[in-house]
């Protein structure tokens, strides 16, 4: 099957007690048992639930996994896969990435003992000095959230490999967090890759309605652990969520197409003007790494950050101007979405650390979405001449 038929259809059967079309709602705690230790594969919907087992088979296959795991956010999801970490145990981490995720590694799971650093992971010297015997983990964002950067997934699999071999310490997992290109655009399983984690809040779900996470793995070692961590910690969607993200999932791949088109067209209508300082999306040729997005991925996305002329007076006076972006947290919905990443979904790293790797407080970061593009530009082009005249008295 291709990407849009399993989408439809893998893990989503007729309901063979009723010939149901759509997976029910199994809005249930518990079930009843034939006898002592003998059930339907059913025991406690904490640990299994059969809404949630058919969106973890439609997302493992999206991703061309054998076995996921859904979570109750993604934070959630990325705190399973970190639990397969000991004390003591040390992740590479791309240094551009989700505010909530720097905030989950610096100030709950450092307190575990796990140890971080925080590398520009498109320089692949600087992460091969930064492995230690102790790496057990290298955490990657592709495209980076907010500021778009690539890291070669299959560059960063062959050097962990390589550290394995020179080191003798064991081998690394390579993790990557796919919420920002979605499945239909890139796959890292397929690049050599051990886990991929989404926050299904956004282009999975992709309504703007509900909250997810989800784990995906080929290795069934790890499976088994990140199911284990699943059960034992709990964070679990409950029924309805997973109903609406395995809803939302079904469209997946017109909305990619849709989000991506339009998103080209804003990059582009924002480089061509003058009053706009810098565009960030990797299907622009100016971007840094637009050779890479095109070898690693099948399209570019529908993000979009950008640094209007007039710093950050132009940018607060800009963002909450507009019509069809909507002034919000998050991403991925069919809406289209401003932020400002420094006072929102970044505002849990130190503005130094902000600062030092581009997420400067006027970046602005756009979440396009599937409206007709051209009340998209024309929003945006309302917007930028109304604040003109405060780039023009600041300078």
């Amino acid at each position: 099957m291709k990407f849009a038929t399993r989408a439809i259809h893998v893990g989503q059967e007729p309901d063979p007690t009723t010939g149901a079309t759509i997976v029910p709602i199994y809005q249930t705690s518990t079930y009843t048992q034939e006898a002592i230790g003998v059930n339907k594969g059913y025991d406690y919907s904490r640990s299994i639930n059969p809404t949630r087992v058919a969106l973890e088979a439609q997302l493992a296959s999206l991703e061309e996994g054998a076995y996921g795991c859904a979570f109750a956010s993604g934070v959630a999801s990325s705190f399973s896969v970190l639990s397969l970490l000991d004390s003591g145990q040390h992740v590479v981490v791309s240094d551009d990435l989700y505010g909530g995720t720097y905030r989950l590694f610096t100030r709950v799971l450092s307190k575990y003992g796990i140890e971080f650093s925080y590398i520009d992971m498109t320089d692949l010297s600087a992460v091969r000095a930064a492995m230690r015997p102790t790496t057990r983990m290298l955490w990657i964002e592709t495209p980076t959230n907010p500021m778009l950067k690539l890291i070669d997934i299959e560059a960063i699999v062959r050097l962990r490999d390589e550290h394995a071999r020179d080191s003798a310490s064991g081998r690394a997992l390579v993790c990557v967090d796919n919420t920002f290109i979605s499945p239909y655009f890139q796959r890292p399983l397929l690049m050599g890759a051990d886990i991929v984690v989404h926050s299904t809040t956004k282009y999975i779900g992709g309504h703007s309605d509900v909250i997810g996470g989800v784990a995906i793995t080929n290795d069934r070692t790890i499976a088994e652990a990140i199911k284990f961590h699943q059960n034992s910690a709990g964070a679990v969607p409950g029924p309805q969520d997973v109903f609406l993200t395995m809803r939302g999932a079904k469209t997946l791949a017109i909305r990619m197409r849709e989000h991506a088109r339009n998103a080209q067209l804003v990059a582009e209508f924002l480089e061509s003007r003058d009053d706009v300082e810098r565009v960030y999306y990797p299907g622009l040729p100016s971007h840094a790494q637009y050779e890479l997005a095109k070898r690693q991925m099948r399209g570019f996305g529908g993000m979009v950050s950008f640094v209007p002329s007039g710093g950050v007076e132009r940018s607060y006076a800009f963002a909450p101007r507009l019509r069809f972006f909507s002034l919000a947290e998050s991403l991925g919905g069919v809406e289209s979405l401003i932020s400002n990443p420094a006072r929102m979904t970044h505002g849990a790293i130190p503005k130094e650390e902000r600062e030092r790797r581009g997420v400067v407080d006027a970046l602005l970061r756009l979440s396009v979405g599937i409206e007709d593009v051209e009340d998209l530009i024309e929003d945006l082009r309302v917007g930028l001449d109304a604040t003109r005249p405060v780039a023009a008295s600041l300078v």
